[in-house]
């Protein structure tokens, strides 16, 4: 066994009800004495009342999927504006891109407060788009210093989008099985990941007010990151990211329908990753049991739901074929691709 693995700086708090003071507290311990918060329309109220005890120069609302490059530029001018020392973004994965899109050309420090399972305040990626085109990076400037999850904070997001944020989270975990930089420590962070999210989905499902559900979650999605970080954007996300900056595919849902297409494309050709996953599910094989916990929560089934025509599907293969690690466990070729897509955007079984 050989392996280089880097662990990030950040601190991580966790507790129910503990939003406000985990918040007052990582703005005091960075110093923090001009706040710029960022949250969208929907989750004003809920920002300004976990902020309540720190001091906030502005609250900024303009967040928009996929992070456009005019939106980040619109936030980096407001933390000038108000002469902001930390930011802190309240939301799911698109306010915190919207903060890593500030901290990338600023190095202001986030303290982030999520309230979904996207998992992206973990890591040192960030992701911008132009025109059609998403470009993402990394950079350890976008770190969060400090995650403050409060399971109560995600009561209310609908059962729908909890499923989708959670098995966009599961994606995490799939593809840093196999992805460029992974080793054993990604491997058994996702493992853990996986059981953790396949007990709280079905949990969430049954009881959407249920706070242990909730934190199960949590717990997964964090771990999620953790791994994804570490291992690298395989060939699920690479998917993703194309079907989502090209097209405006709405993120959570596209990568809960691309996820089991993916895997039955890479299972194959990674039998130890399989292992690991179907383990990890308690089932057979590691499609039989995503097979059987999409069905558990209902999980989205078909790209063209979500306003992905038929002509995309054609349109999407150079830029997956351009955007596909070279050391995927399985070749990836344009038919390959196509048929993938294909089977995604029918909602038919995988290929």
């Amino acid at each position: 066994m050989r392996f280089e693995h880097e662990t990030l700086p950040q601190r991580v708090r966790f507790g129910a009800g503990e939003a406000r003071s985990g918040v007052r507290a990582e703005v005091e311990r960075l110093g923090g004495a001009r706040v710029l918060v960022i949250a969208a329309p929907s989750a004003a109220t809920v920002a300004r009342t976990v902020t309540a005890d720190v001091p906030v120069v502005a609250h900024h609302t303009d967040v928009a999927m996929h992070v456009p490059l005019a939106t980040a530029e619109r936030a980096r001018a407001a933390a000038d504006r108000h002469a902001a020392d930390v930011l802190v973004c309240v939301g799911g994965g698109s306010t915190t891109g919207l903060a890593k899109a500030v901290a990338l050309t600023t190095g202001l420090p986030i303290v982030a407060v999520p309230t979904t399972y996207a998992g992206s305040e973990a890591t040192r990626v960030w992701g911008i788009t132009d025109g059609a085109r998403k470009t993402t990076g990394v950079d350890t400037r976008v770190l969060p210093r400090a995650i403050v999850y409060d399971a109560t904070l995600t009561l209310t997001l609908p059962v729908g989008t909890s499923v989708a944020s959670g098995l966009n989270a599961l994606a995490h975990c799939v593809d840093s099985m196999w992805a460029p930089r992974t080793d054993p420590l990604d491997q058994a962070l996702a493992a853990e990941g996986i059981r953790a999210l396949a007990a709280g989905l079905p949990a969430v499902v049954d009881d959407p007010v249920g706070p242990a559900g909730r934190e199960r979650m949590l717990y997964g999605a964090y771990l999620s990151a953790l791994a994804f970080s570490s291992a690298g954007s395989g060939l699920h996300h690479k998917i993703c990211h194309v079907l989502g900056g090209r097209y405006g595919a709405p993120h959570a849902e596209t990568h809960a329908v691309v996820l089991p297409h993916v895997l039955a494309f890479n299972a194959p050709e990674a039998p130890d990753a399989e292992r690991r996953i179907a383990a990890a599910l308690d089932a057979v094989s590691a499609l039989a049991g995503l097979r059987r916990l999409r069905r558990t929560v209902h999980a989205p089934t078909a790209l063209r739901d979500y306003g992905l025509t038929e002509a995309d599907v054609d349109d999407a293969v150079p830029a997956v074929l351009d955007a596909a690690p070279a050391d995927n466990p399985r070749p990836v070729t344009a038919d390959g691709v196509r048929k993938l897509l294909r089977a995604a955007w029918e909602g038919a079984e995988p290929v």
